[in-house]
């Protein structure tokens, strides 16, 4: 649990902890001089691990960006990244009605693919195969969903077309996928009906929509529910070995501050444990 986790390390802890702390300027004399409203504070290093922009009600802010600019570091523009994606007005049309219908996809962003589930919700697309290729998304390109990874349900319909089957389209379709996504699919679907009545091009339209659907997204759910932020303080003016800024001895980044984001499964959190003490080492 979250707790355990914050109860570690408060246990490892020992220097003096100040909660509730506002910041109002850092000076650099060469000593690093911190006016807060608790106080000044000095000491011969500064450690910013503040995190980056995502889920501003956990206390996010932009100090790691802005202590970086005052002392000169480069920033890369920051993003929301692993972060749920929203439907344009005609996708949330079809689709809205869909919240917590979810199913295995392959998604693709480029040359980025994810083989994960999808999980629609009442504003767009998110579940794991969603967050991971956010991060990879431009903002304007559409992204490639293939709803039916592993299946050849082309060769499938044409077989049964084949054999006579009058059977409804939806019907075998609904073999594989969800029943309300088959029912919100096939609403908008021009060629919908039984197979034998169907033409060739006609399934194999059906599939290709299946197996490649379009999805252009309105943007991103946000700061507010993304996982993490990508972008930061660049790379290029820390230390690899000690998180060092290059032109100011003694002030180190660490953590989502810096422009290194994971995918999911825990390794933002390894970069911020690993980055941290590599810091901590230092000093």
């Amino acid at each position: 649990q979250a707790s355990d986790v914050v109860e570690m390390l408060l246990r490892e802890y020992r220097g003096e902890l100040k909660t509730s702390c506002a910041i109002s300027e850092i000076r650099h004399t060469p000593e690093f001089l911190m006016e807060t409203s608790k106080g000044t504070f000095s000491a011969p290093a500064l450690v910013i691990a503040s995190g980056g922009l995502s889920i501003a009600k956990m206390g996010a802010t932009s100090l790691a960006y802005e202590t970086a600019k005052q002392f000169q570091l480069k920033i890369i523009p920051t993003r929301p990244a692993l972060v749920p994606l929203t439907f344009t007005r005609a996708d949330l049309g079809k689709f809205g009605s869909l919240a917590g219908v979810s199913t295995e996809v392959i998604a693709r962003a480029g040359s980025r693919r994810f083989g994960e589930k999808l999980l629609f919700t009442h504003r767009g697309l998110s579940g794991p195969a969603i967050l991971q290729i956010s991060s990879y998304w431009d903002g304007k390109s559409s992204l490639e969903i293939d709803l039916l990874p592993g299946v050849d349900i082309g060769g499938e319909l044409e077989s049964r077309k084949r054999l006579g089957e009058r059977v409804q389209l939806k019907t075998v379709i609904g073999t594989y996928l969800p029943q309300r996504f088959c029912e919100a699919w096939f609403a908008h679907q021009a060629d919908s009906g039984a197979l034998d009545q169907l033409a060739v091009k006609d399934l194999r339209a059906v599939a290709q929509g299946l197996q490649q659907w379009r999805v252009q997204p309105a943007g991103t759910e946000g700061f507010d529910k993304a996982e993490v932020t990508a972008g930061g303080v660049d790379t290029g003016g820390l230390s690899s070995q000690t998180m060092e800024a290059k032109n100011v001895p003694g002030l180190y980044f660490v953590g989502e501050a810096v422009d290194v984001t994971g995918h999911l499964g825990g390794y933002n959190f390894q970069w911020a444990w690993a980055s941290g003490q590599a810091a901590g080492n230092a000093i």
